[in-house]
């Protein structure tokens, strides 16, 4: 903290939310699954931005208690009426096709065809988004009002795809700081066209680690795009002993839409990252969402594993599986915006800057206060919501700087932003009221 801007300053400067807009719309339309062509291509498409290293992982590996599984890809599918007539294909949305369909071409009749399709009776206009990654069955997903109107006739279905040995593929990007000491940022990339879930997380990391690669930082950042769960259980299985550096971590998803904000805790629960996104949402000016661990949900529920018990969350804006968007053809690029994308991307990056910027001070005027007006500190911050919050925060900084607290122990128990805190240390250390024990402290409590 020299006066300069921070890392989290820097990161958000110009508009980042309509840069991640552009990028999520280019990744839309791409048919993605756990594997396959549709991965590489999206990591071909995050590697334009940053210097991303892709990992092959072949077919059979075995990772811990799983094994990498078949590649899958889709060249083409529809289903037919007797008069030649598509009633469906995979050029109008890859959601048609359950991923991991094994391939078939052949006539069935109607009452057949209704044991392969998937619909959503409450929705009847909106595709569903399936899969069947472990068991081998093929499927169509339709709007329901579509499967009721068909006839009771012969219909063709022809799934052009394969399901042979070949490899998971995942990328990742590590910003070198100053420690070794890392930052996980964690996106799933197996979701086909969904814009939220996550065309909307994947474009955030790629924006936030192109920007990253441009500031200079205390800790190391790693950026990782894999499949949700087995792209996460491989990544790990292959990094066992270096996950240990990992001392904060979020995975992202679903960060494009209006709702919330959500942090899902860490397993550890009083991780410092859980402690930084609650209070940061505090202070946003939404009403978030603070939720407890469970072991359901993204790839969280990996890194926290009880072999592992890494001190990573979830950030979301809507919760998954609470909305009616979700895994439905509703989540389309009308779905999300650039300025929803712009304050998800504004949070994490005020949760990094709590992670750069956190450090332990001393009161060098320990005894009572030291007089503020004759060094006319009274009202010197400018730019706050009142000249009230910024002398209670000069009050609080140099009563709990006392060698023990960390700028975020002091935010928490003066319920003021972080960044008030942070920016008034700075000024009474120019003063020289306080001064430095230990800058990156991991707090006192």
């Amino acid at each position: 903290m020299n006066g300069q801007p921070t890392v989290g300053e820097r990161l958000v400067i110009g508009n980042p939310g309509e840069d991640i807009f552009a990028f999520a719309a280019e990744l839309y339309p791409i048919c993605r699954s756990i594997t396959g062509h549709g991965v590489r291509k999206t990591l071909r498409a995050i590697r334009s931005h940053v210097d991303l290293e892709v990992h092959e992982v072949p077919t059979g590996t075995e990772v811990f208690d799983w094994v990498v599984p078949r590649e899958w890809n889709v060249r083409d599918a529809y289903i037919r009426d007797q008069r030649g007539r598509e009633i469906v294909n995979l050029a109008g949305s890859n959601l048609h096709v359950m991923s991991y369909s094994v391939p078939v071409h052949r006539w069935i009749s109607l009452a057949e065809l209704k044991q392969h399709v998937y619909t959503l009776p409450d929705q009847p206009d909106l595709i569903p988004y399936r899969t069947s990654y472990y068991a081998e069955n093929w499927a169509f997903c339709m709007p329901h009002r579509l499967l009721e109107s068909l006839a009771d006739e012969r219909y063709e279905v022809l799934i052009d795809a394969d399901l042979s040995d070949g490899s998971l593929s995942y990328g990742e990007y590590l910003h070198k700081g100053e420690s070794e000491d890392e930052f996980l940022l964690s996106a799933h990339i197996c979701h086909p066209s969904l814009a939220n879930d996550n065309c909307s997380g994947v474009a955030l990391l790629t924006h936030l680690a192109k920007r990253m690669a441009e500031v200079k930082t205390r800790y190391s950042y790693r950026f990782l795009f894999a499949p949700g769960t087995i792209g996460a259980i491989t990544w790990l299985a292959r990094n066992e002993e270096s996950v240990k550096r990992i001392k904060h971590g979020l995975v992202v998803s679903m960060v494009g839409d209006g709702g919330g904000p959500t942090y899902k805790k860490s397993r550890r629960g009083d991780a410092k990252i859980d402690r930084i996104l609650a209070h940061g949402l505090r202070h946003c000016g939404l009403k978030p969402t603070i939720l407890d661990f469970s072991p359901y949900g993204y790839d969280e529920r990996q890194y926290c594993s009880p072999g592992f018990n890494l001190p990573v969350g979830l950030f979301q804006r809507s919760q998954f599986g609470q909305i009616p968007e979700y895994h439905t053809s509703a989540d389309n690029l009308e779905f999300i915006a650039p300025d929803h994308l712009a304050l998800s991307y504004r949070l994490i990056a005020e949760a990094i800057d709590v992670v750069e910027n956190d450090g332990i001070y001393r009161n060098v005027v320990a005894r009572c206060e030291p007089q503020l007006g004759r060094r006319g500190l009274y009202g010197a911050i400018g730019g706050d919501k009142g000249t009230a919050d910024a002398n209670m925060a000069m009050l609080w900084v140099l009563n709990l700087s006392d060698g023990r607290h960390s700028l975020l122990d002091i935010a928490e128990r003066a319920d003021l932003p972080f960044s008030l805190v942070r920016r008034t240390a700075q000024i009474l250390r120019d003063h020289g009221l306080l001064s430095v024990c230990d800058i990156g402290a991991e707090g006192a409590r």
